[in-house]
């Protein structure tokens, strides 16, 4: 597809990469999620690695975008953890590479200022923080206003950061599509406790927050 195409453009990172004990397994963890991430989120750019420790995708909407991130950071198996950048706007193809398509645009410099601007955050105030959201210039009146989807992003990161590592299972596995039922028999507890952990989690609230977006 060539010309210029509007929506919102993904920029993700691996969080604490350098730190990692084993980069080359952290990258097949990654690519693994990846690969679940755009099987179940059709997007007009898969998001795939491009170089170093950063992916980069893009949707024809907000909502997919949020549920990608969502999805992606869900799958990362402990400790591994991902951070975004979002940004809506237009952008164009200019070329190719061995990573895909060569794209340029103001959706990409607003996603390049969101991830700057989430990392950011997170090193001053917000420890919990993963994703900030931006427009590009010209584009406000077109796409989901910014202060009320980094307010959304701001209490999903909060609540996606402060999981156990049971409830981020069940809660990727309600969005997989398993019930609480298959889910107990998989972790060995009963169905109530799986209801309790994940009402105690916030796992409803943030699932319900993605349907809401469909």
């Amino acid at each position: 597809m060539t010309g210029q195409q509007s929506g919102v453009a993904v920029i993700m990172d691996l969080v604490g990469s350098r730190r990692q004990p084993d980069r080359a397994d952290a990258q097949r963890q990654l690519e693994a999620a990846l690969i679940e991430v755009n099987a179940a989120i059709p997007a007009m750019q898969p998001v795939a690695p491009t170089i170093g420790d950063e992916s980069q995708g893009a949707y024809a909407d907000l909502g997919s975008a949020l549920r990608a991130t969502l999805l992606l950071r869900l799958c990362l198996p402990a400790p591994l953890d991902c951070r975004f950048g979002l940004g809506g706007g237009t952008w164009e193809i200019v070329g190719r590479s061995e990573y895909g398509p060569m794209q340029d645009g103001p959706a990409w410099w607003a996603a390049r200022e969101a991830i700057v601007e989430a990392k950011s955050r997170e090193v001053r105030r917000h420890k919990s923080l993963r994703s900030w959201y931006a427009v590009a210039d010209g584009d406000a009146g077109v796409h989901p206003p910014v202060g009320l989807t980094n307010s959304l992003l701001m209490c999903r990161d909060e609540i996606v950061s402060g999981m156990s590592d049971r409830t981020r299972r069940l809660a990727l596995g309600l969005l997989r599509g398993r019930t609480q039922v298959e889910l107990a028999q998989i972790e060995g507890i009963s169905q109530s406790a799986v209801s309790q952990n994940l009402q105690r989690g916030g796992a409803f609230a943030l699932l319900g927050s993605t349907e809401v977006l469909r």
